[in-house]
């Protein structure tokens, strides 16, 4: 007599045989690895065909390009939605100035201690002195030779056709009419639910389209590696090893000194936020996109406890004000510069071209070729001529994974400390406006939360 297939007493083992047998099956199939690991793999291969198949790697770029333009494609409508519905869910508009003030006070003092401490670093380690300053691609920066013009920034920044703005991807200018929209929302009150309602939705949405492309990253990944190394190859890296080597020692410090010493005076848990957000760091620095993160980056801080109103206001502007790891990598290249055309660095002038760069790299993401163009502004102020910068093209890609990620980092660590700021000045009014024994400042906290949320 033969025995049923099927033994209710073996349906404990069952799973586990299950499970080892579809292991085999499972583990191969590049998809269902975690992001950063395809994106780890992908780095891996791109390099390789950038290497072997140059001509391969030339039209790989394609893929990263597809991949940049779907993040592109989403950003505008995701971040609009995002500070229209923080601001109008903030108790005042006293409150947005009051934010807005501190996220710019709070850009400004780190820009500036970074700055110095990139000079300081550049100049201790004298880099650039000796360096060969012939056969720079003069050629590739002309179109920039015209630095920044601070009235046409400024009017970047106040579109005088919104659709305009949105269809360009301006992003400075979409956070300014968004403000305005947000504080209007407010002013109207019950009359702005359905407005509000709808801008929900559409965030909602955005996020779900944004796991759509992030599951795209790696094919981004392969082409963005595969070009690099196949359009600029590792023959230019040999004399400028020195100065690659002095932004990534600068970018540690950030990293690891600056950073966490913020965190602890503003009682934010870094390491936590660093374990959080970290495959998106390294997505990032791979794809040296920013905005390639942007989305799945407010959502993990939001988890972290960060206040939506918070992320949504303080990371977009950020992003516009706050590029930590883009002004040491500026600050570095100048003092390289310098040393390598002969041009003064004495304290004086060290301490002039922080002071340009301060005031430079605000909304330089607002400028086509930003870096670049900031680089060549600020060499004007202290005696380099324009084709200088050339000599540092070939490596830009390099420190631009670094300088990425390091922004990517610095305007968390911006979001956290403004919303621990937020919490103790809520506290604050709440105790100040509450009686003896009163839960107050309890109960004002949580509803904040709640509203965010």
């Amino acid at each position: 007599m033969t025995t049923s297939p099927a033994i209710p007493a073996d349906s404990a083992t069952a799973p586990e045989d299950a499970d080892t047998s579809r292991t085999p099956r499972k583990w191969w199939k590049f998809w269902k690895l975690p992001i950063g690991v395809q994106s780890l793999i992908a780095v891996g291969v791109g390099a390789l065909i950038g290497t072997f198949a140059p001509a391969v790697g030339e039209q790989l770029k394609l893929a990263g390009d597809v991949f940049l333009n779907l993040v592109q494609m989403i950003v505008v409508p995701l971040v609009f939605p995002l500070i229209v519905l923080g601001i109008a869910r903030m108790d005042s508009a006293k409150k947005v100035g009051r934010m807005a003030a501190k996220a710019i006070l709070y850009f400004e003092i780190v820009t500036t201690i970074i700055l110095l401490m990139a000079v300081a670093l550049a100049k201790l380690l004298d880099i650039g002195s000796g360096a060969p300053v012939a056969g720079a691609d003069e050629a590739s920066v002309e179109t920039l030779e015209q630095g920044i013009d601070f009235h046409e920034l400024l009017l970047h920044a106040v579109p005088k056709n919104v659709f305009a703005a949105f269809a360009e991807g301006n992003l400075l200018a979409v956070i300014v009419f968004a403000g305005f929209v947000g504080v209007a929302l407010a002013a109207i009150g019950e009359q702005s639910k359905p407005m509000t309602s709808v801008l929900d939705s559409l965030a909602n949405a955005m996020f779900k389209v944004v796991g759509y492309v992030i599951r795209l990253a790696p094919l981004g990944v392969l082409g963005f590696i595969s070009y690099d190394v196949a359009h600029y190859g590792f023959g230019n890296l040999s004399s400028l090893l020195g100065f690659l080597a002095v932004v990534y020692v600068g970018m540690a410090i950030i990293l690891g000194i600056i950073f966490p010493i913020i965190a602890a005076i503003f009682r934010v848990e870094y390491v936590t936020m660093l374990k959080a957000i970290g495959n998106l760091v390294g997505l990032a620095f791979v794809t040296r996109s920013s905005e390639a993160v942007l989305a799945p980056l407010l959502l993990k801080l939001e988890g972290l406890g960060v206040s939506r109103s918070t992320t949504s206001f303080v990371v977009p502007l950020g992003y516009s004000f706050n590029t930590d790891g883009s002004v040491l990598y500026q600050a570095v290249a100048l003092v390289f510069l310098a040393n390598a055309y002969g041009v003064d660095t004495s304290i004086p002038t060290l301490l002039l071209m922080v002071g340009v760069l301060v005031i430079l790299s605000k909304g330089m993401a607002g400028v086509a070729s930003a870096s670049i163009v900031v680089l060549i502004a600020a060499g004007n102020t202290i005696g380099l001529p324009a084709e200088a910068v050339a000599l540092l093209l070939g490596v830009d890609f390099i420190a631009d994974m670094a300088r990425t990620a390091v922004n990517v980092v610095g305007n968390s660590l911006a979001a956290s400390v403004i919303d621990k700021s937020e919490e103790k000045a809520e506290a604050k009014a709440a105790r100040s406006a509450a009686t003896p024994g009163d839960e107050l400042g309890d109960t004002v906290l949580a509803g904040r939360r709640s509203a965010d949320g």
